[in-house]
């Protein structure tokens, strides 16, 4: 029998949301352990300049960009907004106490939330529920009952299938968040 869609597809894009944010705890307390907690303050400029360098594949697709290969750029996309996630993530284990860098961190968080979705949970469950529906068609099974039987399961993809109208408007919130966080260290970092 078919395991749920909830077990077998949801589960596994929490895990590994839950694995950037292990890694980064993993990271932040090497850094404590060595005595180097200084080093996590200055993670975010590369952080966030891996992130600004994984907006290619966005270009690309809206066409601003016209070289580079779709594919190519989703996976540094996705590689490059990864490794960048983490080093912010270590970044903000220095403990702010800033309230705009802890709303930037949370849009960042949320925004790759939303891209994951996109990444693990769209893909998967559009082609779960077809082959889903394919075996019950296989098994004989009318497509009354075949809808009845999926009916849960293509809610759930419904859901899903909104990610977009998420991802845009978080990645635009923390890119803003972003760089007034950026603006407000610069004028009130001691430069001295």
């Amino acid at each position: 029998m078919r395991s749920n869609l909830l077990l077998r597809e949801v589960l596994p894009f929490f895990l590994s949301l839950m694995a950037l944010v292990g890694a980064a705890l993993l990271v932040d307390a090497g850094l404590h352990l060595l005595d180097a907690v200084w080093i996590g303050r200055y993670l975010g400029i590369p952080g966030v300049i891996l992130i600004l360098a994984s907006f290619g594949h966005s270009l690309r697709k809206r066409g601003v960009i016209q070289g580079g290969d779709p594919m190519l750029l989703l996976r540094l996309h996705e590689w490059l907004a990864w490794a960048g996630s983490l080093l912010v993530l270590v970044h903000a284990g220095v403990h702010f106490n800033g309230v705009l860098a802890w709303l930037a961190l949370g849009a960042m968080l949320i925004n790759i939330g939303s891209g994951l979705t996109g990444k693990f949970l769209l893909r998967r469950a559009q082609a779960w529920l077809k082959a889903a529906r394919t075996e019950l068609k296989e098994e004989g099974l009318p497509d009354a009952e075949i809808k009845a039987r999926l009916h849960q399961d293509s809610l759930t993809v419904d859901i899903v299938r909104q990610w977009r109208k998420i991802h845009l408007p978080i990645a635009l919130a923390f890119t803003v968040l972003s760089l007034a966080h950026i603006i407000a260290v610069f004028i009130f970092w001691g430069w001295k």
